[in-house]
């Protein structure tokens, strides 16, 4: 147990810090535009190569976690991140920050599944739930980077020595800490199993509760500002409480979500989730006040705050499929909806009026209250922990 408290430190420190570099880079996009002198338009562009690189780096990140374990798939992976974190800034034209984006894009995706994959081994030694505590740290580490960010832009810090500070910083952290994680064998598949296989039909309903959750969650961090100013007529200060609500019980829903887990089950706590989300926020809308636009989206926040670690958790225990395959393929079902969500509600806006568009984030709280039972524990999953060749067998 020693081992396994010594990785669960180790891994809690790497989503940490890997929301403390995604944070960083958020909050200063505004800074790297403005060095370049891009429209919106062209950072739109050179934006859009981040989740191109995460979706196709995500298959080759669970298939190299299952073939030589998480340990080094995710040490490479976290190098990567920072390297390509604290050199975009460095970008001299829009094609060079577009190829420094796919790069970025490369790490933070394959990041996102190796440590997950990782945390369900850690979990699986536990034998209780502790990966909601993971994505919690990812959550203030996001958090945390922000914050700094805004510090630095409000101190004329130039974008491109902070970000290569932070980088250097977490880089050296994380390597050390990552020492402790569990070794390749905690959760290697067998030379001659194969990585690349088609995923079961569990997997994939397990991709759509991600899709639904990390759709909402964009379209949250897209939205909520424009709705509470320009359809509820309040100030722009105002208006980014919006997706401050949102994140603030998004992080405290995570930090307690395993003792959620522990005491409602999975199913039960995604399905009372989903409702929170829905009815909360659809009431909001029908409200249409600027007060309740918050609440609204603090529903939002605290509905779907643990349904992907248990989404996570489920995927990394089905039977038939190493953790890694099976997690990459929800990873990546649920990151398109991340993407292409926020646009999806523009465009339907367009149409219709914003308003109206939301209701869309309604009906898919709803659905993922709906969809709660595929959380299930698996009928042949193990109760006790063991490797991903026991799993896989």
């Amino acid at each position: 147990m020693t081992d396994a408290r010594r990785a669960r430190g180790a891994v809690t420190a790497i989503f940490l810090l890997n929301g403390l570099l995604f944070g960083s880079w958020a909050a200063r996009i505004p800074a790297v535009r403005d060095r370049l002198a891009l429209s919106d338009g062209e950072l739109g562009v050179a934006l859009a190569f981040l989740p191109i690189g995460a979706i196709l780096a995500m298959p080759l990140a669970g298939a190299l976690a299952a073939r030589v374990g998480s340990r080094g798939a995710t040490r490479l992976a976290f190098a990567i991140a920072c390297v390509t974190a604290g050199v975009v800034a460095l970008a001299p034209s829009l094609v060079a920050l577009a190829l420094l984006a796919l790069g970025l894009g490369v790490g933070m995706g394959s990041l996102d599944v190796a440590m997950n994959v990782h945390g369900v081994t850690v979990e699986r030694r536990y034998g209780r739930p502790i990966l909601s505590g993971f994505h919690a740290a990812f959550s203030l580490g996001g958090l945390a980077g922000a914050a700094l960010g805004a510090l630095a832009a409000g101190a004329g810090l130039d974008v491109r020595v902070h970000l290569a500070v932070v980088a250097a910083l977490c880089g050296v952290v994380g390597l050390l800490w990552s020492r402790r994680f569990l070794p390749a064998s905690a959760d290697a598949a067998d030379a001659h199993d194969p990585v690349f296989v088609r995923p079961p039909r569990r997997v994939w309903a397990l991709g759509a509760l991600a899709f639904a959750c990390l759709l909402i969650e964009g379209a949250s961090a897209d939205w909520s500002g424009v709705y509470i100013k320009d359809e509820l007529g309040t100030g722009a200060g105002f208006a980014a409480l919006g997706f401050t609500a949102f994140s603030v019980t998004m992080t405290l829903g995570r930090i307690f979500g395993d003792r959620l887990v522990a005491r409602l089950g999975s199913v039960r706590l995604v399905r009372v989730g989903g409702l929170v989300a829905a009815l909360g926020f659809g009431i909001a809308l029908a409200a249409s006040t600027p007060a309740a636009a918050l609440v609204g989206f603090a529903c939002l926040g605290a509905g779907m705050s643990s349904v992907v670690p248990i989404v996570f958790r489920a995927a990394g225990h089905v039977p038939g499929i190493a953790s890694g395959v099976s997690l990459s393929a929800v990873s990546s079902v649920g990151y398109l909806g991340f993407v292409a969500g926020p646009p999806a509600i523009g465009g339907i806006a367009e149409l219709v009026g914003l308003p109206a568009a939301l209701v869309v984030v309604v009906l898919l709280a709803a659905a993922v209250a709906l969809l709660a039972r595929t959380t299930a524990p698996a009928a042949t999953a193990p109760a006790e922990p063991r490797t991903v060749e026991a799993v896989a067998a």
